[in-house]
């Protein structure tokens, strides 16, 4: 492997979950543009299929499947389906997730379900499904699980949100461990606030506008900037990375406690 062709993803074939929003949307073209095919989970098929068709303008390959990523025979359902048309995938972007803004007073047991269901049960059965996946093929293979920087810190009103994204971290460092035998390599994101369909909102709000001004960058992030930290977890340039949360936040949870 030269240095050359490190982060060259030919040949390969990514799974990315939660590919119609923003930030799914990035990962998956970068992926694309790094040479792998790219299959992309989702609940919204009209989404996806804006997705693919960036893709393959762009002269990549890419599927879409519709996921519901809580339940267990449907994530297993479309790993058969991968396997059948692009092939089996050997890296997966673990991206689905939702948020509840309330106070943790104010929160119903639907609030925290919807939360939990998808981003800490969702993401460990699509995990689970890759890695079942992978043994039965022979082993190898990359996860990057999607946490945040709220799983570092003690967020307000965003509570499900960020212990989801604690319990991903660690989640992360127990399959590593349990999985590299097979030469599963398991490592994880935390982003912290970029430019995306959950944050826009907030970030419009005076208390969004504040957050913005305690960045030590003073910036929030572009999803492109996200792209050099997830081709190191999916290619060969990582190969020796597992276990690994990377942090990009432009020096956020610097200041924040």
């Amino acid at each position: 492997m030269t240095q050359n062709n490190l982060f060259d993803l030919s040949g390969r074939i990514a799974l990315v979950t939660g590919a119609s929003g923003e930030l799914g949307r990035q990962f998956a073209s970068a992926l694309a543009k790094a040479g792998a095919a790219v299959l992309l989970a989702g609940r919204r098929q009209d989404a996806l299929a804006e997705v693919r068709a960036g893709i393959e303008r762009a002269g990549g390959r890419a599927e879409a499947l519709v996921v519901d990523v809580t339940r267990e025979d449907v994530v297993a359902s479309a790993l058969q389906k991968a396997a059948r048309g692009l092939g089996l995938p050997d890296i997966l972007i673990n991206n689905a997730g939702t948020a509840s803004s309330k106070l943790a007073t104010d929160l119903t047991e639907a609030d925290w379900d919807k939360v939990m269901n998808v981003n800490l049960r969702g993401a460990f059965l699509v995990a689970q499904g890759f890695a079942r996946a992978r043994i039965a093929a022979g082993g190898g293979g990359a996860i990057v699980n999607i946490a945040s920087i709220t799983g570092l810190t003690a967020p307000q009103a965003v509570a499900p949100y960020a212990i989801s994204k604690a319990a991903v971290i660690q989640m992360t460092r127990v399959l590593a461990r349990e999985w590299a035998r097979h030469s599963i390599r398991v490592n994880a994101l935390c982003p912290g606030y970029f430019e995306s369909d959950m944050t826009t909102d907030y970030l419009k709000t005076p208390g969004g506008q504040r957050m913005v001004q305690a960045i030590p960058m003073r910036r929030i992030g572009n999803p492109g900037e996200l792209d050099g930290a997830l081709l190191l977890l999916a290619s060969d340039a990582g190969s020796y990375m597992t276990g690994t949360t990377i942090v990009l936040d432009g020096g956020q949870t610097l200041v924040t406690p």
